[in-house]
């Protein structure tokens, strides 16, 4: 069943601190600097690992200084990747080089030698840690056929009382669309079994 659906990305996440304030960066900060088409056929048309990645970083300290201490940075890396691909700590390693390499020759400045800790999370650890089918990030992918009402729905056509919630169901993918996929299936199994008595 799960073969048939067309899922959205997965990514490759670096947590990272910095022992010093970094330049030219923004809280949100997105290196698109390489060839957008090439990553996204890695991504959707045939999955694996792109040469040259995009990727999105994040800064929080920059605008809230609870995220770091003082003359310190806390950032956030995430290159989307296509899911059920290979990921091993090696891999892993390679990709944060790519990425360090090339934020110090954007950004005209040194930032490796100031990492303080970095911890990854990938496709594995999706699958570890949310059951997520091939260790996707983000569910089913927003396509025509997979949209509003086409999307899988919460009440079970196949086993009675069962009821489905979070991002693969109505009303989507998110935080918000999960929680209220769970308000949704709650008002479900109260309406359903209203007369009856729930152990």
């Amino acid at each position: 069943h799960w073969d048939s659906k067309v899922f959205a990305p997965s990514s490759l996440l670096f947590y990272v601190g910095f022992n010093k304030k970094l330049e030219h960066v923004s809280h949100h900060t997105l290196f698109f600097d390489t060839d957008f088409d090439a990553h996204a056929k890695t991504i959707y048309d045939t999955p694996s690992w792109p040469e040259k990645p995009l990727f999105y970083a994040s800064f929080p300290s920059i605008t809230d200084a609870s995220f770091a201490p003082n003359s310190q940075e806390s950032a956030t890396f995430l290159i989307p990747l296509a899911p059920g691909i290979k990921d091993t700590p090696k891999i892993r390693e390679h990709y944060f080089k790519l990425i360090v390499d090339r934020l110090e020759l954007l950004t005209n400045q040194k930032v490796e030698e100031h990492i303080l800790f970095k911890e990854s999370f990938c496709v594995n650890d999706f699958v570890k840690d949310y059951n997520s089918y091939k260790g996707n990030a983000y569910g089913l992918a927003n396509i025509l056929t997979q949209t509003a009402f086409l999307r899988p729905k919460i009440k079970s056509k196949k086993v009675k009382g069962l009821f489905f919630t979070g991002q693969l169901t109505v009303p989507g993918p998110g935080v918000p669309p999960s929680l209220i996929s769970g308000k949704i299936a709650s008002d479900s199994i109260l309406k359903t079994y209203k007369n009856e008595t729930i152990i």
